[in-house]
């Protein structure tokens, strides 16, 4: 048996669709907070169960002869460590044995905030004993991509980057990898992917591809960290987000979010989906 948790978000949707290629439907365990949205996996006869990260005694009875789990990471920022530990153990106490963890790119050194809680959670999987793969994540294209329209139409993109070059993947293509790790065997314990593009690119180059797609000049607008984190919320972030966002953009200038090596390629068996296609493919 093999659980997804958090498999009606984003991530989780698209690992369901590929693990659906690789493994009958009925041997599948989508992991998620409310049923009602899991009604057409349900429908495609995947296993659908409830489970909240706090509640431990959900957590367990959820992971019930499951053999291997995917362990997406959850988005509520500064509770992650303490309920990815609560998956651990109740997967420990559950009997699975393996779990791949979705973490952020070279966690072990990263120096984007968000990358503390990657690694104390990827700490309490190796100090379980449980079999695990760690699927380092770079940053999605989509995150460049989901409010592309705005930019474009104010006639700018704005952001921190300095000429830090992105090796960004599809959502898409690291869920792939996610499915073929899950699916897999003891080829993938103990490894650690490091999950980007073959790929990079500049903001300034990422700006070129959206004006020659968009038919018009839509340049990049460097700006300093603060101005930038200002900037995002009058755009209606809320404050920790865009100074989340705009301290990973900064980041980015000294190299955070590249990355060259080949591990998603290698996984998922072709070249991964470059940042023009994902323009091209964006909303609007």
């Amino acid at each position: 048996m093999f659980a997804v948790t958090g498999a009606t978000g984003a991530l989780g949707r698209l690992t369901i669709a590929a693990l659906l290629d690789l493994v009958p439907a009925a041997q599948i365990v989508a992991v998620v907070r409310d049923v009602e949205k899991a009604r057409d996996l349900s429908e495609k006869g995947v296993i659908v169960r409830s489970a909240d990260y706090n509640d431990p005694a959900s957590l367990e009875a959820a992971f019930a002869d499951v053999s291997r789990l995917l362990l997406i990471s959850g988005n509520d920022i500064g509770k992650r460590v303490a309920q990815h530990t609560a998956v651990v153990n109740a997967a420990k106490q559950a009997g699975v044995g393996f779990v791949a963890y979705t973490s952020i790119l070279h966690a072990d050194v990263s120096t984007i905030g968000l990358a503390e809680e990657h690694r104390q959670s990827e700490a309490a999987i190796l100090n379980s004993g449980l079999n695990s793969a760690l699927l380092r994540n770079a940053w999605y294209n989509e995150n460049y991509t989901g409010a592309l329209q705005p930019s474009i139409a104010h006639g700018g993109i704005l952001g921190s980057s300095g000429e830090g070059r992105i090796s960004s993947a599809s959502r898409a293509d690291l869920a792939t990898a996610a499915a073929i790790v899950l699916a897999g065997g003891t080829q993938h314990d103990g490894k650690v992917y490091e999950l980007v593009g073959d790929e990079s690119f500049s903001m300034t180059e990422f700006a070129t591809e959206v004006s020659k797609q968009a038919g018009k000049p839509v340049p990049y607008f460097d700006l300093p960290e603060a101005d930038y984190a200002k900037a995002l919320e009058g755009a209606g972030l809320p404050d920790f987000v865009a100074a989340m966002i705009a301290q990973s953009s900064a980041a980015s200038r000294d190299g955070a979010l590249f990355g060259s090596e080949k591990d998603l390629s290698d996984l998922i068996g072709r070249p991964t989906t470059p940042i023009s296609a994902t323009i091209r493919a964006a909303p609007g």
